[in-house]
């Protein structure tokens, strides 16, 4: 089975279990697993501050040397030396990542809490649209596109683990019982947000430049991953003005009553 074939059927496989899942712990009582959930958080951390790093530095120098639109339309980020390893582990990860949640945790209903769909599940705790949508989709989109080696995807790469090198750092000491102040949450979905801005400004630039022979990608390509942007940037705007906007002012006229 191709890598591509691989994707769709760990799709489908995800999308029945996470939900037969609910249906079975319906009528059971919810499991804590605060230590295998922090474990959890903890080896995610660490691979993605250490990709971080690696495809950072890689762009860093891409940048200083080459100028933006070399940045924008290298490919040769996919096999060199600093950068190989990672581009390949990044998209091999969007498979363990498809157990990543979006949520709002019963103790805390203001906070942003992205967790291994297992602990979802057996934890019983609301699973919103945003994580399954986004997550089938990125694997997705990873695994069919990694073999072309398209224009962008170290941007899309580096930008990826830095934002999760912050929110997997936050949610280990979350699940540690760590008392992480609540503007944390709001600023890593602000990164998230930011992420999705600087994704769309990236295929926009693509979209330019395509038909420069050092730019190489396709109009489909860029079709389907400006969508998935588009959609996740109103998905997190949405997110972020109900978890956070709307909620602290439900919570001030609350006070004044």
């Amino acid at each position: 089975m191709s890598l591509r074939g691989a994707a769709f059927v760990l799709s489908g496989v995800y999308v029945v279990v996470i939900f037969l899942g609910r249906v079975f712990m319906k009528d059971r009582q919810k499991l804590e697993l605060r230590k295998p959930l922090m474990l959890w958080s903890l080896s995610l951390a660490i691979f993605s501050i250490t990709g971080a790093m690696r495809t950072g530095w890689y762009m860093f120098n891409m940048v200083r040397s080459r100028g933006l639109q070399e940045s924008v339309c290298d490919t040769e980020f996919f096999g060199a030396p600093v950068s190989k390893f990672w581009a390949f582990a990044f998209t091999l990860s969007k498979a363990p990542e498809l157990g990543k949640t979006f949520t709002l945790t019963a103790d805390s209903v203001t906070a942003l809490d992205k967790r291994d769909t297992v602990f979802i599940v057996l934890r019983k705790q609301r699973l919103i649209f945003l994580h399954w949508y986004h997550h089938i989709t990125v694997l997705l989109y990873s695994w069919y596109t990694y073999k072309d080696r398209v224009a962008g995807g170290g941007w899309f790469m580096t930008m990826n683990y830095t934002v999760h090198a912050f929110m997997y750092s936050y949610y280990t000491a979350k699940a540690a019982g760590a008392c992480v102040p609540r503007p944390f949450a709001m600023l890593i979905t602000l990164m998230q947000i930011t992420q999705m801005l600087m994704g769309l400004s990236v295929l926009g630039l693509l979209y330019l430049w395509k038909h420069d022979i050092h730019c190489f990608s396709t109009m489909h390509n860029i079709i389907y991953a400006s969508v998935m942007y588009l959609s996740y940037l109103l998905l997190f705007l949405v997110f972020f003005y109900q978890s956070y906007l709307k909620r602290s002012g439900d919570e001030k006229r609350e006070k004044r009553e």
